[in-house]
């Protein structure tokens, strides 16, 4: 497969999105296409799936879940090409894989693969794959673009190693989660105790992750914000599900860990490890450590603004964004729009009364550049809000540039 021929990329979420830049910036000819209808800068996309497969020789899905990859293939089957070729990259049931290489036939791949969006970027993923060998062979050359090929038998046995790989992941991550606690309650530093940790057999999460890790859990301990202010837990992947969106995060994770269980018919301590953990630093030192690694400067407005709200001082809040930044949402049903000047003026200098059992996570963070995005959830009291930021890198320095909210209700 030549870089003439088409390619479609289904799913425009973290990963799908690196995927398909890779591929155009190796001079292949990509159409996108996502449920969201995003676009992007670095090739081209449609809002009409049947026309991003009409021409495909190859049709990449990464997506978030079986359901998601039978959804879309019953919208697009009938505009598929006798001979195209259609490569799953999800990571879905062993069941669900069986199914769709019955339904697909010589012309389906399954290739769940090992790795985020900075192997895809590296072209260093690891596809576990299941092909008929001449398909395979058509679509080697892509798949190689994006990292190394390993030949696992049947669509059943990618999509179980897939699992059992990220089980591993999931054990990884608890065992950081819950060293990391012991430490605090220790009275040890978190700088000496991931020192430590690094040396060990966890280091190369540790290492790969220090970034949202490595802060002292001092005020925001108390908070209930360890994680998220200290160390700022970006997920990524996701954090989130997150469907579509992951670099990866603990909600797809914690989805893989469901599939594996239902799957081996064995319960799996590390689900409700995962899934159940209440907002808090539990559940954000597990968030951290499945987070994408992103340059410890993007993060520091985020660590400011968290701890505005942590210590009611509006300096913090100064300190993170632009001084033209307007905070928007909906507040009574009235769309609100304060410059920095206003919403500083919300704070009063001193700790909310129920501060302690309050809590804050960074959950998206995309670098663009010198602009970015993130996402982050606040859960003071009885409100929930999800807080979306722009941010700017100016005279390098990252600073947000406005923020948008929605309180749940």
């Amino acid at each position: 497969m030549t870089a003439q021929h088409t390619i479609a990329v289904l799913g425009l979420g973290r990963m799908g999105e690196a995927v398909a830049t890779r591929l155009a910036a190796q001079g292949r000819q990509v159409l996108g296409w996502t449920r969201s209808g995003r676009t992007s800068g670095s090739f081209d996309t449609t809002g009409d799936p049947h026309e991003a497969v009409a021409k495909a020789d190859l049709v990449l899905l990464v997506l978030f879940d079986g359901p998601a990859c039978r959804q879309v293939l019953d919208t697009v089957q009938d505009s598929l090409r006798a001979d195209t070729v259609v490569v799953n990259l999800g990571t879905i049931a062993p069941a669900e894989a069986s199914e769709l290489a019955r339904r697909l036939g010589a012309s389906y791949i399954h290739a769940p693969v090992l790795g985020s969006v900075p192997a895809v970027a590296a072209g260093a993923l690891q596809l576990l794959t299941a092909a008929d060998p001449d398909t395979l062979d058509r679509a080697r050359p892509v798949l190689e673009a994006l990292g190394t090929v390993r030949r696992v038998g049947d669509a059943s046995t990618a999509a179980a190693l897939k699992l059992i790989a990220n089980s591993s992941l999931a054990g990884a991550v608890l065992a950081l989660r819950d060293a990391l606690q012991q430490a605090d309650a220790l009275g040890l530093s978190r700088t000496q105790a991931l020192d430590v940790l690094e040396l060990g057999h966890l280091g190369g999460l540790v290492a790969r992750k220090r970034s949202f890790l490595g802060s002292e859990p001092t005020a925001d301990t108390a908070s209930g914000t360890a994680a998220a202010s200290g160390t700022a837990a970006a997920s990524g992947t996701a954090a989130v599900p997150a469907v579509g969106r992951a670099d990866f995060t603990i909600e797809a994770l914690a989805k893989d860990m469901d599939l594996l269980a239902a799957a081996s018919d064995t319960p799996l301590r590390c689900i409700s490890g995962l899934s159940d953990t209440p907002g808090g630093p539990e559940a954000d030192i597990a968030v951290a450590a499945t987070a994408p690694a992103v340059a410890d400067a993007v993060l520091a407005p985020l660590r400011a603004y968290i701890c505005g709200h942590a210590t009611g001082d509006p300096g913090h809040f100064r300190a993170a964004f632009l001084p033209s930044a307007h905070v928007e949402g909906v507040r009574d049903g009235v769309f609100v729009s304060w410059p920095l000047d206003e919403y500083c003026a919300l704070f009063v200098g001193r700790p909310a009364p129920d501060e302690p059992a309050r809590s804050r996570r960074i959950d998206t963070v995309d670098v663009h550049g010198t602009v970015a995005t993130a996402t982050m959830t606040l859960r003071h009291g009885p409100d929930t809000f999800t807080d979306v930021f722009l941010l700017v890198r100016v005279d390098d320095r990252w600073r947000i540039a406005n923020k948008a909210y929605h309180r749940h209700s």
